[in-house]
């Protein structure tokens, strides 16, 4: 991995941490710098948000934040990154452990990078 690809990587890991901060979620002039105009969302419910309905669902919701395992970039071209990773839940009542897979697809707008595609897929049950 090249020094630019790190940085890129380094980059987009603070940026998908970021997204996941109760803080940041709260505050919608946050979550603008990080999402394109464009953005949407396949959820792990199967459901398809758009950067309005998004937006609204983060401002008002109670979020525990996972933890966040796995995480890899690819640069696909100069300016397109696709990163993937996954996110894991306790549930404090049964113990077990419930993992999304993401990915989302990241571009350079104007020196910045924003996410314009984000998808959550529920993965195997991990015990």
């Amino acid at each position: 991995m090249t020094r630019e690809n790190t940085d890129v990587a380094a980059i987009l890991l603070r940026s998908e941490l970021s997204l996941l901060d109760p803080e940041t979620r709260r505050d919608p002039a946050r979550v603008l710098k990080l999402l394109a105009d464009d953005f949407e969302e396949f959820g792990q419910s199967g459901r398809r948000w758009t950067l309005d309905e998004i937006l609204n669902l983060l401002s008002t919701e109670s979020f525990q934040p996972p933890a966040l395992e796995n995480f890899r970039c690819r640069e696909l071209s100069h300016g397109v990154a696709l990163v993937t990773y996954s996110t894991v839940r306790m549930n404090p009542d049964t113990g077990r452990h419930s993992a999304t897979l993401r990915s989302s697809l990241w571009t350079k707008v104007a020196g910045e990078w924003r996410c314009r595609f984000h998808q959550g897929t529920p993965a195997a049950n991990r015990g």
